[in-house]
């Protein structure tokens, strides 16, 4: 023991137990001690497991990737995920790690709204060519790949849209031409749909959604198949300082232990409510994968073996005027650009996640000013229906 009354900044060791913690405990240090120089080198060149500067990683980092690994069935030879400290760090850590100056991705015209709009106005600027192809058309998709294709970037579940990728069709063309697929899970989740499990290269999730649940965390995730992929990944968000907080990914494992109960309650009410949604005035369409009326409904069935997920969208008459109309009169529905949270969120494409793409580019996608996203949470399901019912009725009265 080092301390003394004089000095109380030496470091002491922590304490030592013959019994152990059930709580994952947080270690927010920046930094980490070695020995001497010897056993820095050797913790650098991977002959013994060390931790050195939390930018590089840390063990609440390590916890929360291992289970969300094991959530994705991630191949162990690819080296295990990587924590981010974003979604969009996620996203943006596979583009730039695996992609350079004359290379060319592939992406569905129906990503998340800052996915589309990192390939349009970013990956440009740094020499990396674009072009965006229907994820429903495999046949299209496999048309738009050229020599110089590199990657391809897919959601299984499009963001608002809820259309269903061609998934295994698109993975086969890809493959064929030796072009790795990297698949946003955020969406469907390993409870829906497990990406490796169908052929592809790469995984990503924005944690931050219904991973972790409640709207306190921002963390994203990556796997990858190639251990030479995953190290490029890695490298690139180190050197970016994407660096995920401790404390966030200790929320995050708090929040995944949930992860089930959560996701299947949310599920069914889900289901439940675009029903309801369908019945009720005012409303032009419901779309949700598992309805008979959802443009890829038996793909949906094939694919994601009837799961229709916890994530319902609607077209309201009535344009910006009625949009207002129902978020005012839902005052204990939040009107958040989020998703996944334990309670229900409303969300306008329009206004938020989708708003760079202009109002030409959303009606292209069917996105209007009435278009709304619903994250569906865990609430009492009566009372879900009662809620909207008043939001419908206060646009009926307009």
């Amino acid at each position: 023991m080092s301390d003394t009354p004089e000095n109380l900044v030496r470091r002491t060791a922590w304490p030592q137990s013959a019994s152990r913690a059930v709580g994952t405990p947080i270690q927010p240090s920046v930094v980490y001690a070695s020995l001497n120089p010897d056993q820095l080198d050797a913790q650098y060149d991977a002959r013994i497991k060390g931790y050195t500067y939390a930018r590089e990683g840390h063990p609440n980092a390590e916890v929360l990737a291992r289970k969300i690994d094991a959530l994705e069935s991630a191949p162990p030879e690819g080296g295990g995920g990587v924590i981010v400290g974003s979604g969009m760090a996620a996203v943006s850590s596979v583009l730039l790690g695996l992609l350079k100056a004359g290379d060319h991705v592939l992406g569905g015209d129906q990503l998340y709204g800052r996915s589309l709009r990192l390939m349009a106005h970013d990956l440009p600027r740094f020499g990396i060519a674009t072009t965006l192809a229907d994820p429903t058309d495999a046949a299209a998709m496999a048309a738009a790949i050229r020599p110089e294709t590199r990657l391809i970037l897919l959601e299984v579940v499009s963001n608002p849209t809820l259309r269903i990728a061609d998934m295994d069709a698109i993975v086969k063309a890809a493959h064929e031409r030796g072009v790795p697929v990297a698949v946003d899970n955020t969406f469907t989740t390993p409870r829906g749909y497990r990406p490796f499990a169908h052929g592809a290269d790469i995984v990503i999730h924005s944690v931050t959604k219904i991973l972790a649940g409640h709207s306190d965390v921002m963390l994203g995730y990556v796997a990858a198949r190639d251990p030479a992929h995953r190290r490029a990944v890695y490298d690139f968000a180190v050197t970016t300082g994407m660096a995920p907080s401790p404390f966030d990914c200790w929320l995050a494992e708090r929040g995944l232990y949930s992860f089930h109960l959560r996701y299947d309650r949310a599920q069914a009410n889900a289901a439940a409510l675009a029903d309801h949604l369908a019945g009720l005035a005012g409303v032009r369409r419901v779309l949700y994968p598992t309805r008979r009326d959802h443009p890829d409904h038996n793909r949906a069935l094939a694919l994601l073996q009837g799961q229709g997920g916890h994530m319902v969208s609607f077209e309201l008459e009535g344009g910006r005027a009625a949009a207002n109309a129902l978020t005012e009169a839902m005052p204990d529905i939040a009107f958040a650009p989020t998703l996944g949270d334990i309670g229900t969120t409303l969300s306008h494409p329009a206004s938020s996640s989708h708003r760079n793409l202009g109002a030409e580019g959303r009606a292209a996608l069917g996105i209007s000013e009435g278009f709304f996203r619903i994250s569906v949470g865990v609430e009492d399901i009566d009372l879900l229906k009662r809620d909207f019912s008043a939001g419908l009725g206060a646009v009926a009265a307009l």
